[in-house]
């Protein structure tokens, strides 16, 4: 029990007053941790709050139109957690009448929901003693037990979901997993934890050998793909343009982008400028231009975008088209959405 009430003594001083931690509603908890899947607290907190207001009840998002759904999800990446968000809302609205699941193994029947997540909702909404195991719990319990298994391993979430089931509390298995995750994401930071300053310091096997930075282990590294993207902005005397959806499974599946001529490496304007002549000769292409000078980055997990912008005024008229000015109302991938601000098309 040292582990539990000292855990919980310091979060209770310490925790951060995060909305979703004032209510046992499983609604905004469930939301709150599917935004939370790969993104900061200080970049899904926003996130949260206008979904919040634009959907207050599960019943809001169920009825919502999917673009509306990822408009607003728009910057923190991960689509597919935006999508199955909105199908799940759907099923516990239409078939479940509104109400959440009560229990871990139930939770984790619905789309979108994972073992991290149905533990979290289960925990927080219903008291449920199964603990939540996360980047947080990971390092926590690796520095403070020396656990030097491979996280990225097959075995290591069962290894580590049993060893914080030993340390959780049976009567208060929320508060213990709110501290825990609290305590990875504020003291036992991946890099640089201030040890001099932590609860743990007289207790944690880690510090005591000199491995906190080596802790926790994780060998297997993802394997990232570079793709060359080359978005062309049509315009015609009208200023209407084109735009279309991705329809394809896939990165940003539902979501706009400008026509796009991928590449299998980087090429210079002449070069590109010769493609889209021929692509879309069609449209009587009158000048080619390039809007930035320097290639724009853009990571996500698996892959690497090289992406350049390409300015086409074009004679004839686009006749699917829609005017310039009133893309932004469409749900856009980021890094293009960023460009449409930057160059305001």
């Amino acid at each position: 029990m040292h582990f539990y009430n000292s855990l919980s003594a310091w979060y209770l001083q310490n925790k951060r007053d995060l909305p979703w931690r004032n209510t046992a509603d499983p609604y905004p908890i469930w939301l709150s941790e599917i935004m939370l899947q790969q993104t900061r607290v200080a970049q899904g907190l926003p996130y949260f709050l206008n979904f919040m207001a634009a959907f207050p009840t599960v019943f809001d998002l169920a009825d919502a139109d999917e673009e509306q759904v990822l408009k607003l999800w728009q910057g923190l990446g991960y689509y597919s957690r935006a999508r199955n968000m909105h199908q799940t809302a759907k099923i516990i609205a239409h078939k479940f009448n509104g109400i959440f699941p009560n229990n871990y193994s139930d939770l984790l029947k619905l789309k979108g929901i994972g073992h991290y997540t149905a533990a979290a909702i289960a925990s927080f909404a219903f008291n449920e003693a199964v603990p939540v195991v996360d980047g947080n719990v990971f390092r926590v319990l690796a520095r403070y037990l020396n656990v030097e298994t491979d996280i990225a391993s097959a075995a290591a979430k069962k290894e580590f979901t049993a060893l914080a089931q030993e340390l959780m509390p049976k009567d208060n298995p929320a508060l213990f997993n709110q501290a825990i995750m609290e305590f990875g994401a504020l003291q036992c930071t991946p890099k640089n934890p201030n040890c001099n300053q932590c609860i743990f310091n007289s207790s944690c096997a880690a510090l005591q050998k000199g491995l906190v930075g080596q802790l926790p282990v994780k060998l297997k590294k993802t394997k990232v793909t570079s793709r060359y993207l080359n978005y062309i902005v049509f315009l015609d005397d009208a200023n209407n343009t084109l735009i279309n959806k991705r329809i394809e499974k896939g990165i940003w599946h539902n979501l706009y982008e400008f026509p796009n001529i991928e590449t299998e490496m980087e090429l210079d304007f002449d070069a590109i400028s010769n493609l889209i002549s021929a692509k879309f000769s069609d449209l009587n292409v009158e000048s080619i231009s390039q809007y930035n000078s320097n290639t724009v980055i853009h990571k996500l997990s698996h892959q690497k975008l090289h992406i350049n912008f390409y300015r086409v005024q074009v004679h004839k008229e686009i006749s699917s088209g829609i005017p310039s000015d009133q893309i932004k109302k469409y749900p856009f991938p980021i890094v293009i959405y960023n460009f449409i601000e930057k160059y305001s098309i």
